[in-house]
Order: structure tokens, then C-alpha cells, then sequence
């Protein structure tokens, strides 16, 4: 077949080439040559076939004909290995890989393997293996004396036996979850078992994954996997995929790995359908009724009336209306995106507004985006219009416990949720909760699914305990088991709303489209022309959203549809609006790629702009200024700027865990589809989803079939049931199986118990799962130290306390409580900071480990150098950027900071908390003085406190040096001429301004009169005084990215002895403020002291001894 391709065509039959032609068929050429050497595809075949046997060939123009056919063979085996991978036929795709490798390599199949190490054996010893016929297997058990002898060879024995080693070699292993009756999830272990070798395998080694069925000889999932030499040295890499199954079930499927590169490399895994139990199909869609849509009117109250723009409800809030507005009953509501969910939320408020207006609504939303914009929208509507009061829970914002109190809408992200109502029995506004809205309720299945799952469990058992009975309204996009969901929140069939996806305000056409190409970038480089013809063909002058995975794709991506634009000579066709205004906008703009795409009426939008950039970019996309935004797929969620076309460029994202490209869940295609459509505007929406050419199908079938919602629980149990011992909500392990009851998965392991390892879902293998769950998840959390387990209860100890008070993971505080001593040093603290668990997730995108060897120069503490592309590694360089105040290298890494920064301050804090439990004085001031470095971004001691000052710089630093002054607190009491004096020839002005932001602190002790009981411990009174006037209590610092008020810590000890007697957390809610610490028996008055240490400020430490009250 190769022999017939087109070219080959030029090459001739000669004359006086026939005799060698003949010897050369003879000696040099295995498979048959059909037409013999007389025939033109005879000559070409057996010129093939002495290439890979590398035959020497002596006349010169068969010479150059074999040079000629040489350099294409490749080319055209390749061709044909891809053509059999796409028609998915196992058998051909196989051989043909086998020949790819055997013309790259020039060795033929049936040869032994290790004639690919053909420099470094003798043929001798090849060909002994070859008579002998000892396959890889056979010399991987045997010692390098056997071996030695089976060759004749005894000291080659050990050579052999070394490059059987060097051999690529990876094991599989898998596990398959049934995602619905069609679909398995595969989870595929990769771990590689050869020794690498630069020379032989370079710097990576690719591999070919497919799954097959033997039987029908089908292919029905392949794709390439690179193994870099760093991952064969360390842990198995894991791979995810789907994989259709059909009815009659085949008895097993075939994962197999097959090297790219080496014959005979190749490992296979069987997957028996033996046991597996198929989830049953229950998808109860709820049928849209032809109703008369309702007019406002219906809300029979004029203050509600003026919220809304519109004067009629869409048909599925029609549908709903009575039961949200009119009932008590719980409602879950799935419906495609578009479809005005929130406003149905909206009619459940208000009827709690109307009937129980002293209780709380709760709005949690899984995403930081959907917050904003929820607060965005409500502090225009119900906040000014009907005088609610409402407060928001981020990372971002944490209220104070009066806002919360007072608050009528709490809207807040699942962490902050689960923190603050885990000690539920003290918090008496978790229990004034009268209706908890949620929203995007089928991410219960992702990453963050698990704390959304026990909030709700939590929230239905404190309305079970408290008998105050909580509404629950879930919001989701078209389900597959709705009624699972109904079931757990306790809905009934009358508030169940299950509608199809095809149930849109605004009927959308959907294009899929395939591009082949094995390698992400240039795959996506081929799809921006396909792009742009497909803004031309559907949306040439409506608004069109451009979804794509990185921040780098937006701008390439851009700047691409701005050349395709000019050379069709319509370069700003894009663009909507007068040069004057655009000029104005543009000098409002900081992102520079941004500055010039918005030139063209293009822009971009990613988590790497400021907010301002932002939001500019988004008021002039709502405002139809620019036609097309190019954006990553967190504003599908986010933000709500709907476009009459979507185009999702590419369906896969850079893991910068796995290193690898991963598709996108099924629900984010789903909801950046949803964006397309406005209902106000267009009466059908388009979307153009771009994809790589192997998963064409699949999408094809999944964008309609809704996945069934399972749960994530079992992989993060352990801070959950640590949270429920420290609440006391658990005492035994009865009680810890009760408590799983009420959760998501347990009606999950009913339905589809294969999914979750459980063979049949009988009463005992249910039971047996259950307590072996929770037997194993109380054993890890009693190894960490976080708790103690007897035979008939479970007790939490200080560290799993601390864990659950800071929302921290277990082995988090297990790796404080087994790296802190009592004189840890700084440099110990900063790495065990950035070691923490909270920091796995920081992102390590493609080529970062070279900048973060850069980074490296530029901090004093050295890190391991060779896990540069390590999350925590990463941590402690920013970390260490952040005290030097070094540039760091893209804007990426100062949005990674921001976030780190974020999380530090409760991880430091709980580890002072680890240091006084533990009596280490010494310690605990060391992490006191890292939270002060952390919010001021300076080094403790390294540098001076003066540079905590905006307006400070060199020149003012060395000249007040000169005059001896070193701290800020030397320059607070002065007065502003004395400052002149001390500052000129420099102003004072500024430095003035800034002095006013810091606290000037006045500490006075006293014992408590002492008590003639000698049982009573004593107290010591403590008064303290902020003495400047009119300041306020938020940090001043301009290096910290958030708002944060200021604290203090009141450690009692002996500096002497390195001991922590007593720690109290304090902050100003007035000038003054008075408290008292107990005071331990038998102190040694002479030698204690009373450490004021601020949480902010370097340098404002003031000791205050305690001799003077001792009596005389």
C-alpha cells in the first residue's frame, strides 16, 4: 500500500538495477515482495524494506532512489497510523505504530527488543538472544548469572541485565466509576518502572493511551500522554477520562500504553465488566406548561413591583411562582443557564421578607464572581429600595460579628459558611437562618463540592435539632438526578422543577466543530481563523464572548482576530465609538495588551487584570462599545454579560498539577454556552464550541444528556468529621456514621454503588462501608493528633481544635505540631508557612520553574532547587519576594501573592496558637513578628521599621540614621515643628500625614487586690490606651492587598526560662480598653513580663515588667 502512494510515482524500473534488486529481495527483505523486482511498486517495496533492515546498496541510482524513498517513508506511515486511529480500529492502528517505530528506528518487529541499544550490545550477544528466543519478560526475572550463562557471555550478563533496566517500562492501573448507563469515568495510575537515561530517552518520552475493545476491534478513547524525566522519578501520574460503554455489555475493555518511540514498549490493563453494577436511568424532566405569563402585579406589593424592569415573569418563574412566592416548601430548581433562576430565588426572599421578616435569608454561591455580582445587583435593588441590610463573606471580606447580626442577606462562599457555622451552638445567628439559597447546586460533583455538601447537611440538622425549621431553595442547571438532590434537601414532589435543557427564554443553535493536530498550541493557533468566519457568518454586528483557557490564549487569540480583520481590510469593525471618547478611555486603561486590542474593539478579560481594568472592560462590552470580548472561562460564571454568539475556543485547560492538558468539566461547557442568547435582545442565541477532533462525538452526545451529580465527600472527610468532633457534634463513632446519613453521598451509594467501590446495595455492605469509612478516616485524624479514640468515644485534642477554629486541613496542623520546637527560627518558620496543605492548589503554569530559579537569586533563603515546580516552593519564594520587596516577574505571580498572602495570616495564626499551647515563649514571638513582616512585606530586624512609611525612601532613611533615629516609634511622640527641624532640608509634610496612622499605645498594670482565699488564682488588670485621636482602627499598609483591622497579643512570660504563661488576643472597639489575665500560681513575679505584641506593626513591641507589683 505504502509502495502505491502517489509520491512514489517518478521512480523507474531499470534495466541493470535487476540483478541486485534480486539479491537484495533475497537477503535483506522478510515480507514478500509482490510483482517482484521487475514491477515498480516491487522495487519500491523492496527498497522499504532495505532501509529498515539497513542493507547496503551499491548502484548509485538505486542508491539515490532508496535516498529519495527514505525520506518520505516516515512521513506516510505516520499518515496512515492516524487515519486507523481516527476510524478507531484497534488491530491496524497497532501494526501500524509498530512499522512508524520500525522505519524510525530501522529494526523490524520480529527482531528482540533490545536491538534497539544496538551502539552499546555486541550483535553477538543479540543474536544469541534472538536463537534463544528470550523475550523482555523472561530476562526482567532473571539474575545477571543466569543470564550470563544463557548467552555463553558470563560478564555480559550484568550489561544485559542493566539495559533491560534502561528499557522504557510503565505500569498501569485503573479504576472505573460508572457515570451514568452510558458512560464510565476511567482513572488511570501511570508509574513508570526504568531507569532514565538522557541518552537513550532525551528529556521526555511519549506515550499513546487507548482504550479498546478486542472483541469489536474498536478504539473508543486514545490520546498522548508525555513522560518528562522529572515525572519518571517521582510520584504515578493519574489520568481522567470517559469512556462510552454499550449494551450488550463486552466482557473486558483494553487499556493499553504504547511507546511512541520503542518497539515492543507497551503495557496493558484489562477492565472487567464482571461486577459492575450500572446506575438505573431516572431522568424525570419536568414538562414547561403553556401558562398566561404573570404580570408583576401578581406580587400584590407596589415596594417589589418597582424592583423589577419587566412587566411579565419568563414561563418557568410563572411555572414556580406560587409554590416560591406563596409556600414554605423547599424548591429545587434546574433549569439552563439564561433561564432568570436568580429572580426565582428573588420570590422566595421576599416571601420570607413577608412572613418571617426577622429571620436571615443565606445566599451561599461557590464562586468568589457569582458573590460580587449577586452584592453588585441586591445593593442596587433590595438594598436602596427596600432598606435590607445585607453583608458579604469572601476570602476578600470577613464582617464583623454586629454587621452579621444585623444583617437581613448573608451572601456568602461555601468556606466561609462552613467556618462560621461550625460552632452553630454559640453563634446565635446561624440558628436565626429562615431560607438558604443555592446557587449552582450541581457543582456539589467538583473540586469544591464537598463543603457544599456538608453545610447543607449541617444547616438541615441544626433545623432538625433547633426546631426552627429552614426553607431550602436549590438553583442548578438541568439535571440528570434531580430527584436524589430533592430527596437530601428535603423537597417534595410539588417544589421539585426539573426542566430540559432545551427549555431556554432564548432557543440557542449549537455548531460543533473538530480540528485535528496532536499539540495544544498550534491547535489553537489553526482554530482563530475558523473564529473569525464564525463572527462574520452568525454574529457580523451583535456582541460575541469568545471563551478560551489561559491568560495568554486571550491575548494571542486577539491579536490574531485584529490581523484577520485588517487583512480583510475592515480593521475596526469591531469598533463602536468616536476617537475622541476612545483615546479617553484608553488613558484610563493599565494593561498595556489590553490598551492596544481595545484600539480594534476587542477585549480582554482574566483574572490577571485589576479591577478597574475590569470593569471598564465589561461596561464597554454591556454597552455594545466593543463587539468581542475574549475572555477565560471564569467569567462564564461570574459575570453575567450575555452575547448573541459563544465560541469556546478548545474544551481543555493546563493542569499545572498533573502538568498536563485536562478537558473541562461537561457544566462549565454547558454554562459558557448559556451566555449565549439575550433574552431582552435576540430571538436565538448561537454557539461555536472549537474542539480537537477525536472528542468531536462525545461532545456531540453529552451536550444534551445531563450528567447525574455525584458526590466527592469520601476524599475530604477527615477536616469535615474533625469539625463535627470539635463541635461536639460527634462524640462516637455511632455518631459519625448518623452523621454521614445526612449527607449527599449517602443517598449517592444507593443509586450507584459501583461509582463508590460498593459491589451490591445491600443493608450489611452498606453498614460494613459506612463503619470501615469511618474507622479509617478516625484513625488518620488520631495519627495527626488532631483527636483521641477510645473504645466508646471520640475526643478532640488542641490540635484538631485548631484545625477546625482557622479552617485549616489535619495535615496541616499535624505537620505544625511535628516541625515547631520551642526555639524555631524564622527561616524554620517561613518554609513549615509555605509547606502547608492550604497551598497545593497555588498554580505552577508552564515554564514558571525557570522564572522561580530566577526568583531564587533574589531572596536570602535557599529552597530545593530541585522541585522548582512545586507548589510550595513556589509559596516561599513569593513569600521571601514579598519581605525583600522584590519586582517579581509577570503579573501572574502578583495575583498568586495576593492569594497566599490571603491564607497566611490564619495558617500563622494557628500556629501561635500551637506555640502557646505549648508554653514555647520564644517561638511564639517569632511567628508573631512573620505576621507583622507578612502584612508590612518587610524583613523583621533585616530592615528598618521606618520603611513602613509610603512616603520613606533612601535618602530620608540614611539622613535620619544619621540624627539617630531607627524606629517609627521614636518619631511618633514628636511634634510637627520638631519633625521639620529633625527632617530638613527634606518636607516633613508627608511623613507627618503617614505618623498619623499609627497607633500610639499606653500600657498600665495592676495585681486585682488580693483575694484572703489563697484558692483563687490572681488576676492582673490590664488598662490600654490608644492616645492619638481621631485615627482609624484598619491596618496602614501599603503592601498588604486587603483591608484588615488591627490586633494586638498580651503574652505573659518569662524572657529569662523562653516561657509562655498566658495569651490573650485583643483589638479596639473604643480608645480604651480594659482586661485581665490570670496569673499561674507560684509565678516568679521578679523574672515575668507582659509582652504587648501589635499583628501588624514591626517595631511596636513594648515589655512591661512585673516586679514592682510583686509584694515586698
Amino acid at each position: 500500500m505504502v509502495a502505491h502512494s502517489s509520491e512514489f510515482e517518478n521512480i523507474v524500473v531499470r534495466e541493470e538495477e535487476q540483478d541486485e534488486l534480486e539479491t537484495l529481495a533475497r537477503k535483506a527483505c522478510p515480507l514478500e515482495v509482490k510483482g517482484g523486482p521487475t514491477d515498480k511498486h516491487g522495487k519500491i517495496s523492496i527498497l522499504i524494506q532495505v532501509f529498515i533492515s539497513r542493507a547496503s546498496v551499491d548502484s548509485s541510482s538505486l542508491h539515490s532512489d532508496a535516498q529519495y524513498i527514505s525520506q518520505s517513508l516516515g512521513r506516510i506511515m505516520r499518515a496512515l497510523f492516524e487515519i486507523c486511529l481516527r476510524r478507531g480500529w484497534s488491530e491496524m492502528t497497532s501494526l501500524l505504530l509498530e512499522y512508524c517505530k520500525a522505519v524510525d528506528r530501522k529494526i523490524w518487529p520480529h527482531l528482540h527488543p533490545l536491538r534497539q541499544f544496538d551502539r552499546d550490545i555486541s550483535p553477538e550477544i543479540l543474536w544469541k538472544l534472538e536463537e534463544r528466543n528470550v523475550d523482555l519478560d523472561r530476562l526482567y526475572e532473571m539474575e545477571e548469572n543466569d543470564i550470563g550463562a544463557l548467552i555463553r557471555f558470563s560478564h555480559q550478563g550484568r550489561l544485559v541485565k542493566q539495559y533491560v533496566g534502561y528499557f522504557p517500562h510503565v505500569n498501569l492501573s485503573a479504576s472505573v466509576s460508572p457515570i451514568t448507563r452510558t458512560v464510565l469515568k476511567v482513572d488511570l495510575l501511570i508509574t513508570p518502572e526504568f531507569v532514565w537515561k538522557d541518552r537513550h530517552h532525551g528529556m521526555s518520552q511519549r506515550w499513546l493511551i487507548i482504550v479498546e475493545d478486542s472483541e469489536n476491534d474498536t478504539i473508543y478513547h486514545s490520546e498522548l500522554f508525555t513522560l518528562t524525566k522529572k515525572m519518571a522519578r517521582g510520584t504515578p501520574t493519574k489520568m481522567s477520562f470517559n469512556i462510552p460503554i454499550f449494551e450488550p455489555h463486552p466482557p473486558q475493555y483494553y487499556i493499553r500504553a504504547v511507546s511512541d518511540s520503542w518497539l515492543h514498549a507497551e503495557s496493558i490493563f484489562t477492565v472487567s465488566f464482571h461486577n459492575l453494577t450500572l446506575p438505573q436511568t431516572q431522568i424525570t424532566h419536568t414538562e414547561l406548561l403553556d401558562l398566561k405569563p404573570l404580570p408583576l402585579s401578581a406580587l400584590g406589593n407596589k415596594a417589589y413591583e418597582d424592583l423589577y424592569r419587566f412587566t411579565h415573569f419568563n414561563p418557568i418563574q410563572t411555572q414556580a411562582f406560587h409554590v416560591l412566592y406563596h409556600t414554605e416548601t423547599n424548591v429545587l430548581l434546574g433549569a439552563p443557564t439564561g433561564s432568570g433562576k436568580t429572580i426565582s430565588a428573588e420570590l422566595a426572599m421576599l416571601h420570607l421578607f413577608n412572613t418571617q421578616p426577622d429571620m436571615k435569608v443565606v445566599y451561599i454561591a461557590p464562586l468568589k464572581a457569582i458573590v460580587r455580582e449577586r452584592m453588585n445587583d441586591w445593593r442596587h435593588r433590595l438594598v436602596t429600595q427596600l432598606g435590607k441590610k445585607m453583608v458579604e463573606m469572601t476570602g476578600d471580606f470577613t464582617p464583623d460579628m454586629v454587621a452579621l447580626l444585623s444583617a437581613d442577606i448573608i451572601i456568602s462562599t461555601p468556606e466561609k459558611w462552613d467556618g462560621i457555622s461550625r460552632s452553630w451552638h454559640s453563634r446565635s445567628y446561624v440558628m436565626k437562618v429562615g431560607l438558604m439559597i443555592l446557587d449552582e447546586i450541581h457543582l456539589l460533583g467538583a473540586d469544591r463540592g464537598p463543603i457544599l455538601e456538608v453545610i447543607v447537611s449541617r444547616m438541615r440538622y441544626i433545623s432538625s435539632q433547633t426546631e426552627r425549621s429552614i426553607r431550602f431553595v436549590g438553583l442548578s442547571t438541568a439535571l440528570a438526578n434531580a430527584r436524589d438532590l430533592a430527596d437530601w434537601l428535603g423537597v417534595r414532589d410539588d417544589g421539585l422543577f426539573n426542566f430540559k435543557p432545551s427549555v431556554r427564554p432564548v432557543p440557542l443553535e449549537v455548531h460543533i466543530q473538530g480540528y485535528p493536530g496532536k499539540f495544544y498550541c498550534p491547535r489553537m493557533n489553526s482554530m482563530n481563523k475558523p473564529a473569525y468566519a464564525a463572527i462574520c457568518t452568525h454574529s457580523p454586528d451583535k456582541p460575541v464572548l469568545i471563551f478560551v483557557s489561559s491568560r495568554r490564549q486571550t491575548r494571542l487569540t486577539a491579536l490574531d482576530l485584529i490581523q484577520l480583520a485588517a487583512s480583510d481590510e475592515k480593521p475596526t469593525q469591531f469598533l463602536s465609538m468616536a476617537d475622541n471618547s476612545l483615546d479617553m478611555i484608553l488613558s484610563q486603561v493599565t494593561d498595556s495588551n489590553l490598551r492596544h486590542t481595545l484600539q480594534f474593539g476587542i477585549g480582554l478579560h482574566h483574572a490577571g487584570l485589576n479591577d478597574r481594568d475590569r470593569s471598564l472592560v465589561e461596561e464597554l462590552f454591556s454597552n455594545n462599545k466593543i463587539q468581542v470580548l475574549v475572555c477565560t472561562s471564569t467569567l462564564a460564571w461570574g459575570v453575567n454579560l450575555p452575547a448573541h454568539l459563544v465560541i469556546i475556543k478548545g474544551t481543555e485547560y493546563y493542569d499545572g498539577k498533573t502538568k498536563r492538558y485536562v478537558d473541562y468539566v461537561i457544566t462549565d461547557i454547558l454554562q459558557m454556552m448559556g451566555r449565549a442568547g439575550r433574552p431582552q435582545y435576540d430571538q436565538h442565541g448561537k454557539a461555536v464550541i472549537l474542539v480537537h477532533e477525536p472528542k468531536k462525538s462525545f461532545y456531540k452526545k453529552f451536550l444534551y444528556e445531563p450528567f447525574p451529580v455525584e458526590s466527592n465527600l469520601r476524599e475530604h472527610l477527615h477536616d469535615h468529621i474533625n469539625a463535627e468532633i470539635v463541635s461536639s457534634t460527634i462524640g462516637n463513632k455511632e455518631e459519625a456514621i448518623i452523621y454521614l446519613t445526612w449527607t449527599y453521598l449517602y443517598r449517592r451509594l444507593v443509586v450507584n454503588p459501583s461509582y463508590y467501590g460498593l459491589e451490591d446495595t445491600e443493608t450489611y455492605t452498606l453498614n460494613a462501608y459506612l463503619s470501615r469509612l469511618v474507622e479509617t478516616t478516625l484513625e488518620d485524624l488520631e495519627d495527626s493528633g488532631c483527636i483521641k479514640v477510645d473504645d466508646h468515644s471520640v475526643q478532640s485534642l488542641i490540635l484538631g481544635k485548631i484545625a477546625s477554629q482557622y479552617y485549616l486541613s489535619y495535615l496541616t496542623v499535624s505537620m505544625f505540631g511535628s516541625n515547631i520546637g520551642p526555639n524555631t527560627s524564622l527561616e524554620a518558620f517561613v518554609h513549615i508557612l509555605s509547606a502547608a496543605a492550604e497551598f497545593d492548589e497555588l498554580p505552577v503554569r508552564h515554564n514558571e520553574d525557570t522564572l522561580n530559579r530566577t526568583l531564587c537569586k533574589k531572596v536570602p533563603y535557599s529552597v530545593d532547587q530541585h522541585h522548582l515546580d512545586d507548589p510550595h516552593v513556589k509559596a516561599n519564594l513569593l513569600f521571601q519576594a514579598h519581605f525583600s520587596r522584590a519586582e517579581l516577574p509577570i503579573s501572574d505571580y502578583i495575583t498568586d501573592l495576593k492569594s497566599i498572602l490571603d491564607q497566611s495570616i490564619r495558617i500563622i495564626q494557628a500556629m501561635i496558637d500551637v506555640c502557646a499551647n505549648s508554653g514555647w515563649l520564644s517561638s511564639a514571638l517569632t511567628c508573631m513578628h512573620l505576621l507583622q513582616m507578612i502584612i508590612q512585606g518587610l524583613w523583621f530586624e533585616r530592615d528598618s521599621s521606618l520603611l513602613m512609611l509610603p512616603s520613606m525612601n533612601d535618602n530620608l532613611l540614611d539622613h535620619l540614621k544619621g540624627r539617630g533615629v531607627s524606629t517609627v516609634l521614636s518619631l511618633l511622640d514628636r511634634s510637627r515643628e520638631e519633625l521639620h527641624k529633625l527632617l530638613q532640608p527634606f518636607s516633613a509634610a508627608e511623613l507627618y500625614q503617614d505618623l498619623q496612622h499609627f497607633p500610639r499605645l499606653d500600657v498600665k498594670v495592676k495585681l486585682q487586690n488580693e483575694d484572703k482565699e489563697q484558692s483563687k488564682p490572681q488576676m492582673l488588670n490590664i488598662r490600654m490606651q490608644i492616645k492619638n485621636t481621631r485615627r482609624s482602627p484598619r491596618v496602614f499598609s501599603s503592601k498588604f492587598p486587603k483591608a484588615k483591622q488591627e490586633a494586638w497579643w498580651l503574652v505573659l512570660g518569662n524572657i529569662t526560662s523562653s516561657e509562655l504563661y498566658g495569651l490573650k488576643r485583643i483589638s479596639f472597639a473604643d480608645r480604651v480598653l480594659n482586661t485581665r489575665m490570670e496569673l499561674p500560681p507560684m509565678l516568679n513575679m521578679q523574672e515575668a513580663k507582659l509582652i504587648v505584641v501589635s499583628d501588624c506593626y514591626l517595631g511596636f513591641d513594648q515589655e512591661v515588667s512585673l516586679g514592682h507589683l510583686a509584694k515586698v
